[in-house]
């Protein structure tokens, strides 16, 4: 009755970034995503995917990520929102705010601005990315009055 409400989120990876590996732009995924490289954009997978995105010691990712599921043990430079559950192992260093419903912080991980429970949002939309809103103010500032 009361486990068939939690959906099961992804353990196995289906798609690799290797150490050596740079990719820039946004990357979108479903399933099993593992960073051992270095991401320049944004990482997202689909809410109700059940989608796991694990950042290793030597991972870096500089923008937004928007995942289910997170473990977190390298670098992220970017807010980060989180559906469902985040880990943040020892390693883990963000420089951004931290959107989360459940966390789980080992000592030594740092979080480099704000934690932000959020909760169940159902029925509510989503927060835009960062670029967008900006996106959207720069339009607003140059649209004349009418």
């Amino acid at each position: 009755m009361w486990g068939n409400r939690r959906k099961k989120k992804v353990t196995q990876i289906d798609s690799l970034i290797g150490k050596e590996t740079v990719i820039t732009g946004d990357v979108q995924f479903t399933g099993g995503l593992h960073v051992d490289g270095k991401v320049k954009g944004n990482i997202v997978a689909a809410e109700d995917s059940g989608s796991v995105l694990t950042l290793s010691e030597q991972g870096i990712i500089e923008g937004e990520v928007r995942v289910p599921n997170v473990i977190l043990n390298g670098k992220v430079i970017g807010n980060v929102y989180v559906a469902e559950n985040v880990e943040l192992a020892v390693s883990a260093r963000i420089f951004g705010n931290v959107y989360y419903n459940l966390i789980e912080m080992a000592m030594g991980a740092e979080v480099n601005g704000s934690l932000i429970h959020s909760g169940d949002n159902s029925g509510k939309p989503p927060l835009p990315l960062e670029h967008d809103a900006k996106e959207s103010e720069k339009k607003e500032k140059s649209e004349p009055f009418e």
